[in-house]
């Protein structure tokens, strides 16, 4: 049989795939096992859970809200209070138009976060302003900030108490971890969470 003609764009697909495997080894494991750690304590003090990002980041902060807020039922308790600060148009038009666009999620933690509350900021610079400021009021506010970031961390590196940074200057590389990233918390939540002990500790 003659051979298959070599499609132009394989190598390319083998790169991307690689490029990817790569970010998500290169990842400070230890950093993500603390994040995961924290938004179990936190969960289990009854925080509200915030998420922001922008643009492709913002879809991530929705979907992992989203996956957290229906897919997660604790035992012998409520489900976790969980807030998508990307998801209401109307409101990030309003605070954009009659403010300024870096308010968008500051003000609605203004609003809403309480001490002890938890926000996940993602950014793949790490300098996006509105998530900085958002960060910064989430601190003032005594609300532990864990950030998502690339290109070497960024402001958010520096800003939020805890920071997973991915090992890639390609905005696409960093946005597919980030999306690998929140599905392992929200199962890491999820298994945790929904663990039953009995009273010598063992899981039942």
């Amino acid at each position: 049989m003659p051979e298959t003609p070599q499609s132009p764009g394989s190598g390319l697909i083998a790169q991307y795939l690689g490029a990817v495997g790569d970010a998500l080894r290169g990842l400070d494991t230890a950093v993500l096992q603390a994040i995961a750690d924290t938004c179990v304590s936190h969960c289990r003090a009854g925080a509200q859970l915030f998420a922001c990002g922008n643009g492709g980041s913002a879809a991530t902060a929705s979907h992992f809200i989203e996956d957290v807020a229906k897919g997660i039922q604790p035992q012998g308790r409520r489900r976790v209070r969980a807030i998508a600060l990307t998801d209401s148009v109307p409101l990030l038009t309003a605070w954009a138009n009659d403010t300024d666009y870096a308010n968008i999620f500051a003000a609605q933690l203004d609003n809403l976060a309480e001490p002890g509350d938890l926000l996940l900021a993602i950014s793949g610079s790490g300098n996006s302003p509105n998530i900085i400021r958002a960060v910064d009021c989430a601190r003032e506010r005594q609300v532990h900030t864990i950030g998502l970031a690339g290109f070497g961390g960024g402001l958010l590196r520096q800003r939020a108490h805890q920071c997973l940074v991915v090992p890639s200057a390609n905005m696409q590389h960093v946005e597919d971890v980030h999306l690998v990233v929140t599905h392992l918390l929200y199962t890491y939540l999820k298994h945790a969470l929904e663990t039953v002990s009995d009273p010598n500790g063992k899981t039942v």
